[in-house]
């Protein structure tokens, strides 16, 4: 029996109530497709005898097949393998339940071509080659609203004011807010525990009903976007379970607050020591060679950092969404931060993707910026002091289809994420603007009608 084999019969049992697994694929399009599988079919799941049609790890934000890619191949399967480090127990179901994480290799066994977690696997490699290992942090926002909308289909929040009408303001840090929800909170953290996700800190946010939570740095990226994965997954299940809706929109109010997905980053050279740390707090070449990088390739890399249309109602001036690419100490105001912290704690805060990305394919852009940036030996521009707005002109796409344009063109995403990834996410993007572009808004008809 294998390490994976003896891992699984000890979780059997550690657990032997389980009745049923959720294998689950992450897909481009940031759903999360897969099979329930009951506990004497398990096994063959980690042997990777099970299957998913190949177009399962390319579904449109609604569940669709791309009609422009899906039958052009045959749609025929992919094999699924479960990576047992994501084995746990799902304590906000009703019924005895685990889940794992796959990914999805090709029929020849080869890995999958559109598998997010090969991707960002394949740049983890490379940086191996430099004797170079990223460490990384999610620090994740979301609203906490209401299960059921208002009448005109608008979301509800939970923080109130005495008539029921929404708050001007969302008591920032505040200590009382987060005891008014410590029910959810506390089974949010429990259900972590259970999952073994390292939760750092639970924060209220500035806006009513928004919150955030962060991870603990990890030395293995792959696992660090798996977790962040399973605690978007575990917070929207402890709130179902309590009647209640989390959502990772990234701008669900268009007058409040977008939600961020921040991602801290440095990198571990061969004898573990920060290669980013200089002994200054400043940091190495190396930091401002990554930091020129991400700067270099963020236009391109932007349909991955803001993937829907409701993603761009983030980009706004004075709301701590960057509008171009810049850097700066200690400064929220620019797209890459270097946090004030201990030198050997030296590292880039990456700031400009939302909640609703794919946290496999935003770290996989963010560090393949970096790794451009160390190759390529490019040197970063002096950092920015005081308000970023008012110095930078705006150049990242603030709209979808200007971000998409960006994406189907660029040598970058083509070299990193492959050409079959490039046209298939392309396609799907097209699939889903076509949709919006064929809805007309109530605003519209008020204006013109």
């Amino acid at each position: 029996m294998n390490d994976v084999q003896q891992s699984l019969q000890a979780f059997l049992n550690s657990n032997p109530d389980i009745e049923i697994f959720e294998i689950m694929l992450p897909d481009i399009g940031g759903g999360m497709r897969g099979k329930w599988v009951t506990r004497d079919k398990i096994h063959k799941v980690f042997a990777g005898e099970v299957k998913l049609p190949a177009s399962s790890i390319a579904f449109d934000t609604w569940g669709r097949d791309i009609e422009a890619w899906v039958f052009n191949g045959g749609d025929g399967d992919g094999y699924c393998e479960a990576d047992v480090r994501t084995l746990a127990r799902v304590p906000w179901m009703p019924r005895p339940t685990a889940q794992v994480l796959m990914s999805m290799r090709e029929a020849d066994g080869s890995p999958g071509v559109l598998d997010p977690r090969f991707m960002l696997r394949a740049i983890m490699a490379r940086f191996a080659e430099l004797g170079l290992t990223p460490v990384l942090a999610t620090e994740m926002e979301f609203y906490l609203l209401q299960e059921d909308a208002d009448i005109l289909g608008r979301p509800r929040h939970t923080q109130t004011d005495r008539v029921g009408g929404r708050l001007q303001a969302g008591q920032t840090y505040c200590l009382d807010t987060m005891a008014s929800m410590s029910e959810l909170m506390h089974g949010i953290r429990d259900a972590c525990e259970i999952q073994q996700l390292p939760v750092d800190t639970l924060i209220k946010e500035g806006a009513p009903s928004q919150y955030e939570i962060n991870l603990y740095h990890s030395p293995d990226a792959l696992l660090a976007c798996d977790q962040a994965v399973m605690l978007q997954r575990a917070i929207k299940g402890v709130a179902r379970s309590q009647g209640l809706l989390a959502t990772f929109m990234a701008k669900p109010f268009g007058e409040l607050a977008g939600n961020g997905m921040h991602v801290h980053c440095s990198l571990l050279d061969a004898e573990g020591n920060n290669a980013f740390d200089d002994g200054t707090g400043k940091g190495t070449p190396l930091l401002r060679q990554a930091i020129a990088g991400c700067m270099a390739n963020m236009a391109d890399s932007m349909l991955l950092f803001a993937p829907h249309l409701n993603s761009y109602r983030r980009f706004r001036r004075g709301t701590h969404a960057p509008l171009a690419p810049c850097w700066g100490y200690e400064n929220r105001t620019v797209s890459l931060r270097v946090p004030t912290d201990q030198p050997a704690a030296t590292r880039i805060e990456h700031r400009v993707a939302g909640a609703d990305a794919h946290p496999h394919l935003a770290v996989t852009a963010i560090l393949a910026g970096m790794l451009a940036g160390i190759e390529q030996q490019l040197e970063a521009p002096p950092p920015i002091t005081g308000n970023a707005y008012d110095q930078v002109p705006l150049s990242l796409p603030r709209y979808w289809p200007d971000a998409l344009d960006r994406f189907r063109d660029s040598a970058f995403i083509r070299d990193n994420f492959g050409p079959e990834f490039q046209r298939v996410m392309t396609l799907m993007k097209e699939q889903e603007m076509d949709d919006f572009d064929r809805q007309v808004t109530p605003l519209e008809y008020d204006a013109c009608l």
